[in-house]
């Protein structure tokens, strides 16, 4: 069983940054993919970032060049440093990894609140 731990979120005004991480324990097999999805109230969970085993990575268009995504593999943690906040970005963070055991099957974190103030 994955065990999934953040940290990270809370409140920012317009501009500002935060970095979310989330460490994966438990799993028997290195990850696949791991990603960062959110939900903000009234409106569907969306992906974020994603990236791969291999480093590629994958932004939605309203993170592009404001948002980066990163690994530590040796450690199985998922970073999404925000950068450049706007109040559209406030919504619930949600973490998701995918072990090469379990494709395409994979496990959810807690979600951790981010709240940009304008």
């Amino acid at each position: 069983q994955v065990h999934l731990v953040k940290s990270g979120g809370g409140l920012v005004q317009a501009g500002g940054s935060l970095r979310l991480s989330c460490l994966a324990s438990g799993s028997t097999h290195p990850m696949y993919a791991m990603a960062w999805y959110r939900q903000a109230p009234g409106k569907q969970r969306e992906l974020v970032a994603a990236i791969s085993s291999g480093g590629s990575t994958n932004y939605a268009d309203s993170a592009k060049g404001r948002f980066t995504i990163s690994t530590d593999n040796a450690k199985n943690t998922v970073y999404l440093q925000m950068n450049s906040l706007k109040p559209e970005d406030t919504a619930v963070y949600f973490c998701y990894v995918e072990p090469f055991g379990t494709i395409p099957f994979g496990y959810w974190g807690q979600g951790t609140q981010v709240t940009v103030s304008s």
